[in-house]
């Protein structure tokens, strides 16, 4: 071999071989996620259910991927600003959503969003349901449900229900019970749940659609607030002798809020498989679901296949309530 093709030959051999290095180190580096740590984006205000749902969750996450997993919260326009901080940041798998499903199947059919929740939004894994409860207030002398609805058909406008806004899950219920009953309620709509929850405990109105939670339990027990149903696919345990709105003839309104982690949209399914198999094994821990059912949540988790289709179902069946009650956003 001449000294030439022998330089040529040894060249070839070192190629070779630092493609054989190199080669692995881009699959791994590829493949190594996650590498530094994630951001999840509460889409409500600090100190609430959902936020220190999210940080439990978060911290669970951290120690089962061996990263920090860190909340940052994005309040306002009922989760969509959450959503778009989640729908524009890079699909790399460091930056997630923690909502309720609203900013998809709600929001979408009361104005134009700054982000399209079929193509920029990922559903990764449900976490929790929250039931959604009507509460009869001081102001209320009927005894259960049957009486809030007498009392609405006898004098149409004279209860009146109040919800955290225009447009919620509590008004879609309202809404619902409404056509269903052919009774007249009058709407009182709070921008949020705190200053709703001092009327109600004023006797401001008479009945309130409010999430079940410990803000609210406490006032339960006391008698101040009086459980007539619950939205929920059973009865609460912490309420059990108070039926669903399905059992009480309204399947409609029984309504709850759904929440889960989301992504942004081409986020690599590799990446969203792993996700989903890591929220469904801290859903599984004993912390993290008692945590949960001692806010009066419920833990759901499962496939992101399951997840999308409630989304899709609610949002169809938001769009119609919408059309139907002539619904408009704030």
């Amino acid at each position: 071999m001449s000294r030439l093709n022998r330089r040529h030959g040894l060249f070839a051999l070192s190629l070779l071989a630092l493609g054989s290095s190199w080669m692995p180190l881009s699959a791994a580096a590829q493949g190594a996620w996650p590498a530094r740590p994630i951001r999840i984006v509460v889409a409500y205000p600090p100190g609430g259910l959902s936020d220190n749902i999210a940080r439990a969750l978060a911290d669970k996450l951290a120690a089962q991927l061996g990263t920090p997993v860190l909340v940052e919260n994005r309040a306002g326009a009922g989760g969509s600003i959450g959503m778009d901080v989640v729908a524009k940041a890079a699909p790399d798998g460091y930056t997630l959503g923690f909502s309720s499903i609203s900013p998809l199947a709600l929001n979408p059919h009361l104005g134009k969003l700054p982000y399209d929740p079929a193509r920029d939004i990922a559903p990764v894994a449900s976490v929790m349901y929250s039931p959604v409860v009507l509460l009869a207030t001081s102001a209320f002398a009927g005894k259960n449900f049957k009486d809030m609805l007498a009392a609405a058909k006898a004098s149409p406008g004279s209860i009146r229900w109040s919800t955290s806004g225009l447009a919620t899950v509590g008004h879609i219920v309202l809404e619902q019970v409404q056509q269903g009953a052919k009774a007249g309620f009058t709407h009182i709509p709070y921008k949020g749940g705190g200053q709703q929850l001092t009327d109600a405990l004023s006797g401001q109105f008479e009945v309130i659609t409010t999430n079940l939670s410990g803000a609210v339990m406490p006032h339960i027990q006391s008698g101040k607030l009086r459980p007539l149903a619950v939205g929920a696919p059973a009865r609460v345990e912490a309420l059990p002798q108070v039926p669903t709105f399905a059992e009480l003839g309204f399947a409609p309104a029984n309504l709850s809020s759904l929440f889960g982690v989301f992504a942004p949209g081409k986020t690599p399914e590799a990446v969203l498989s792993r996700l989903n198999t890591e929220i469904n094994l801290a859903l599984k821990t004993p912390e993290l679901r008692q945590r949960l059912l001692a806010a009066d949540n419920v833990p759901t988790g499962g496939s992101a296949a399951e997840f999308s289709r409630q989304i899709a179902q609610e949002s169809d069946n938001n769009a119609r309530i919408i059309k139907a009650a002539q619904i408009k956003g704030d």
